[in-house]
């Protein structure tokens, strides 16, 4: 785990403080302050905005979801859902689940989130958006929001962001990107176009705990909004925590824009690690992770039995293994069938003997592959070819 994020890990649980209200933690409150700002600054949102750090993208997302319902339809703080028509959000079929968990908790219904078809890459396709959100209007239901997504969980595709925020400006929807995984590409010169058109968007979720290893959990929520929206949608004022009549600027008592009451001070771990290490460094830590990828993905391509199952864009590179006693059979229902319980077998081989733990899944109608997930900076050419050679070793037998 990355060192320095731990001693900020260390010193945040020894202190044991909520950043709900300034007095009880000035030096938290005006950390996570700057380290937004900070963040907004590499997003492209050059007035700023606002935001929040949180216990997990799932929950920056239901955030975005709750944000904009409240935008289109304010009186459902007050009246509930009988405030309200019925609300429709987009986001692509490759997306992370909770959105459509967001959508149940908050009353919009699963049956609500629209899926978007993506194309063989796993990118929302924009023509598609457009049919869906005009099916929603033709159904008599009113659109909301669009999720797009920089680095889907499976594929680790980008959502071309530009193309969805010129939907969302003609039908006036709120943009949010979940970049909760893809967001440390924003960190490289070299592959931040990957994000192009992200500060665009209303809101982002990023996970800094994932790719630039910020210890868990450090997630924030940011909102291209300076009129108080995320206070607005969430304040409850209670009065034994925000008198308006304190002796400093109330403005920095942040809790009352939380759903939460009691919240750890995330953003130290990020902004210790930031500060000792610097950009160029968590550029680096993007760029070789990139790296290692790419280099997998060639290799995979020199071996026998390896096969992608789509060129890789971010650092998630899924392949099947195919062991000698299939190699020479066709392509057929048989062959996926019998590829389908490659994957299983080798992952419970690796668990057992100890020496990897790499995941495995159906993702549509293919059959079962390996779904390998590059991101510690330290993870060299041979940790690679490892990987190759012991799931070779696992399951040339099969």
């Amino acid at each position: 785990m990355e060192p320095y994020s731990m001693v900020a890990s260390f010193i945040t649980e020894a202190i044991k403080t909520s950043i709900y209200t300034y007095e009880v933690a000035p030096v938290f409150i005006l950390t996570e302050e700057a380290v937004l700002r900070k963040m907004m600054e590499v997003i492209g949102w050059e007035e700023g905005g606002d935001g929040i750090f949180n216990p997990g993208g799932s929950m920056s997302n239901m955030y975005a979801v709750n944000l904009a319902r409240f935008q289109h339809c304010p009186d459902v703080k007050e009246l509930g859902l009988c405030g309200a028509p019925r609300l429709v959000i987009f986001t692509s079929q490759e997306c992370h689940y909770s959105i459509s968990k967001s959508a149940a908790l908050m009353g919009i219904g699963t049956k609500n989130v629209y899926a978007v078809a993506t194309d063989d890459r796993g990118k929302m396709i924009p023509a598609a958006l457009e049919e869906q959100i005009q099916r929603a209007k033709h159904e008599g239901a009113v659109p909301i929001m669009v999720n797009a997504t920089a680095g889907t969980t499976v594929l680790g595709a980008f959502d071309p962001i530009d193309q969805i925020a010129d939907l969302c400006e003609k039908h006036n929807l709120w943009l949010h990107v979940d970049a909760c995984w893809g967001g440390a590409a924003l960190m490289s010169q070299e592959h931040k176009h990957l994000l192009k058109g992200i500060h665009r968007a209303k809101s982002v979720a990023w996970n800094p705990h994932k790719m630039l290893m910020a210890c868990l959990q450090c997630s924030a929520f940011l909102v291209r909004d300076k009129t108080n929206l995320l206070q607005r949608c969430h304040s409850a004022q209670a009065s034994y925590l925000f008198q308006e009549d304190k002796f400093y600027d109330v403005s920095y008592d942040t809790g009352d824009k939380s759903v939460q009451c009691s919240r750890k001070p995330d953003a130290f771990k990020f902004w210790l690690m930031w500060k000792a290490l610097g950009s160029r460094e968590l550029e680096h830590r993007v760029d070789r992770a990139l790296l290692m990828a790419r280099y997998l993905a060639a290799e995979m391509k020199k071996r026998e039995g390896f096969h992608l199952v789509a060129e890789p864009e971010y650092a998630n590179v899924c392949f099947w293994y195919i062991p000698p006693s299939l190699r020479e059979i066709p392509e057929s229902p048989e062959f996926w069938k019998k590829l389908h319980n490659v994957a299983p077998v080798v992952k419970e081989r690796m668990m057992k003997k100890g020496s990897m733990m790499i995941g495995y899944q159906m993702h549509g109608d293919k059959a079962n592959f390996f779904r390998m997930v590059v991101l510690n900076p330290q993870v060299s050419r041979e940790d690679m070819d490892f990987v190759l050679d012991e799931i070779h070793n696992l399951g040339q037998d099969l």
